[in-house]
C-alpha cells in the first residue's frame, strides 16, 4: 500500500556520500540535487500511480537537511516530511558554515530562516506538515537544530509559541 524511494548519493559529487544540503546549486528550485530528487519523486508517482497528494519525505543528518531543503523548495509536493538531525533549509552555504551550523553556531534567527524559506518557493497554499526528530545526545548535529527547523516553519503555518515535546531516553 505503499512506495519507497531512496535517492542516494554519489562519491564524486561528495565523497562522503552526504547530501550537498549546504551548496546553492543544489538546494535550489529547479537545480541540482533537490531538482533530481524532485524528478525521481514525479518518476515514481507517474510510473506506479502514486496519490501525489500523499508524498512524504524524511531524511537523516545530510538527509534531514535535504528533507528540510525539499519541503521549502517543493512544497507542493509534499503534503508532510520528518528532518531527522536536520538543519533548516538555507542557513550554510560553504563546508565551513555547514560545520557550524550542524554545532549550532552562527545559526540565523528565526525572523530570518523564516525569510529563508519564503524565498525558497512562491508556494502560497498550504504548506507540508513537520514531524521534526532529534537526539538530545547528538554530538553531530546538535539539538538546537531542532529548534531552528520549528523556527523556520512556524510562521508559515501560523503556529506560536513552545511545540510539543515528548523526550524519551534510550540505553
Amino acid at each position: 500500500g505503499f512506495a519507497l524511494l531512496y535517492p542516494e548519493q554519489q562519491r564524486a559529487n561528495n565523497p562522503n556520500l552526504c547530501f550537498n544540503w549546504f551548496v546553492p546549486e543544489d538546494t535550489r528550485r529547479g537545480g541540482g540535487e533537490a531538482q533530481s530528487i524532485r524528478s525521481m519523486i514525479a518518476a515514481m508517482v507517474a510510473r506506479h500511480g502514486v496519490d501525489p497528494a500523499r508524498a512524504f519525505v524524511t531524511g537523516l543528518s545530510a538527509g534531514g537537511a535535504m528533507a528540510a531543503t525539499l519541503l521549502a523548495v517543493y512544497p507542493e509536493v509534499f503534503a508532510g516530511g520528518a528532518p531527522i538531525a536536520g538543519l533548516p533549509h538555507g542557513v550554510a552555504t560553504t563546508v565551513p558554515e555547514a560545520f557550524d551550523r550542524m554545532r549550532g553556531e552562527g545559526t540565523p534567527p528565526p525572523r530570518a530562516l523564516q525569510d529563508i524559506l519564503r524565498r525558497a518557493s512562491s508556494h502560497d497554499g498550504p504548506w507540508p506538515r513537520l514531524s521534526i526528530w532529534q537526539g538530545t545526545a547528538d554530538q553531530t548535529v546538535v539539538a538546537s537544530n531542532a529548534e531552528a527547523i520549528l523556527g523556520q516553519w512556524q510562521a508559515a503555518h501560523g503556529v506560536a509559541g513552545p511545540p510539543a515535546h515528548r523526550a524519551e531516553a534510550f540505553n
